[in-house]
Parts: structure tokens; sequence; C-alpha cells
């Protein structure tokens, strides 16, 4: 499936290693450059977690984002918000809002 990469950081050697992840029980490659990563910052044992269980662990307890659509006071094109917009103000899509930006 992969083919194995081998990394070679002075004395020591570095291959891909295919693990089991402990959430999902799917195989996943913890590859060379992870593992020279994981040397260089210290971390002393491997991944336990496929990097989709992890992203998933990450954001458990966080809220979906709401977001808002709003009409571009500039071109009158929809413009996506994560803020609820007041009427006072006006508000821009992004391609207009970076156009006044860089005036």
């Amino acid at each position: 499936m992969y083919e194995d990469e081998v990394k070679v950081v002075g004395e020591e050697e570095f291959v891909d290693e295919t693990l089991v992840c402990k959430e999902c029980g799917n195989e996943f490659v913890f590859t060379a450059g992870e593992q020279q990563f994981y040397k260089e910052k210290g971390f002393l044992n491997k991944p336990k977690s496929c990097k989709a269980c992890r992203d998933a662990k990450k954001n458990a307890g966080k809220p979906e984002r709401q977001y808002f659509i709003a009409t571009c006071a500039e071109c009158g094109g929809e413009a996506k918000l994560n803020f609820q917009p007041s009427n006072d103000r006006p508000v821009y899509c992004s391609a207009c809002f970076e156009a006044r930006r860089a005036k």
C-alpha cells in the first residue's frame, strides 16, 4: 500500500511503521518523517490513534460554528459571516472586503 520511506538522521534510521488505532481499530502509517519529528520534540511514545481519531477527539468539545448570510453592501453578493451582523454598519463579502482593505 505504502512504499516504505527510510530517513537517516545522524546515526539513527527511521522507517515507516504500520500501527493500529486504539480508537477505531484501523491501521495507519507512522511515517519516518513523523518519527523524526517525535524524536526532535522528545516524545517517547508512538501515537496510539490515527489522525482522524485524534482530530475528532480534539474537536469533540467544540460547538459547531454558526454562520450568518448577509448581502454585501458593495456588490450585492452573498457574504458568509461568523457573527450576527447589525443594521448600523455595512457588511462586505470576502472579495469586496479585501479590495477595500488594499486601498
